[in-house]
């Protein structure tokens, strides 16, 4: 008997650490970005005694997985939309470049008009994340400020002081960083992205099964992530920020959430 524990003990060791399955991802069509799918589960929203916009931490359960863009939708995902006429916006790419970029100077409307078009090419159901899917997105199951670890290092994203070369300085080609483990690109840093909720100064009276938020200041609209212009603390999975929805910048973008059966 003590033979073969030992037998088995070292077919684990020599087998190697199990390793996370790989992410479920898809496209719905040639043009539509590509989809990761974000199994259901519970996180802890939020944070207690540090930023008041973020407290008090709370517990959210979804219960239904959801998919998520693996990058910040891009200028190529845009101008399919823009070329077909569901956007009409032609936005100023500040000189960065269009290829694999993500798409900047975009309202919040604008964001809304990109899921309408996909939800009508595709029949499926495409909308803005909410703050509770984009939170629990970012974390991935992990527990410190940044999905890597509590100190945001050098070269894990693009923000202020973040040690890249597009730091404090423009947006950085999307998926230029390691996914986190859910397989997401630029969850932190990059751009801000546009979530669904309407502002409230905190997370009093939030939902614990993550729905959006449809009272408060309907007019401000909250983003999320940081970006390359701002320091890394707005690049934390918890911080939370606000704009008017007729705000357009060239720090600010969004990525798209697809509802699954």
């Amino acid at each position: 008997m003590r033979t073969a524990i030992w037998l088995v003990l070292a077919a684990l060791f020599l087998a190697g650490p199990a390793r996370a399955e790989a992410p479920q991802t898809f496209k719905d069509c040639d043009v539509c970005p590509e989809m990761v799918v974000v199994p259901a589960g519970e996180f802890i929203m939020g944070t207690d005694g540090g930023d008041k916009r973020e407290a008090p931490a709370h517990k959210v359960t979804l219960k239904r997985s959801y998919a998520l863009s693996k990058t910040e939708i891009t200028f190529d995902h845009w101008e399919a939309c823009r070329i077909d006429g569901g956007c009409k916006r032609d936005p100023d790419d500040h000189k960065w470049g269009k290829k694999g970029m993500p798409v900047i100077n975009i309202d919040y409307r604008d964001a809304e008009d990109y899921a309408a078009w996909l939800s009508r090419i595709t029949g499926a159901t495409y909308r803005l994340p909410n703050e509770a899917e984009w939170e629990y997105a970012a974390k991935a199951g992990t527990t410190t400020k940044y999905w890597w670890g509590d100190e945001i290092g050098e070269g894990n994203a693009n923000c202020r002081k973040c040690g890249t070369q597009w730091s404090g300085k423009g947006s950085a080609p999307v998926a230029s960083f390691e996914p986190n483990p859910f397989g997401l690109y630029d969850m932190n840093g990059n751009v801000w992205e546009w979530v669904a909720d309407c502002w409230n100064p905190n997370h009093d009276g939030a939902f614990s099964d993550g729905r959006t938020r449809t009272t408060g200041n309907c007019k401000v609209r909250i983003i999320r992530g940081g970006s390359w212009y701002y320091f890394p603390k707005l690049s934390r999975a918890a911080y939370r920020f606000k704009n008017d929805v007729r705000v357009f910048s060239y720090n600010i973008g969004f990525r798209i959430l697809k509802e699954l059966e």
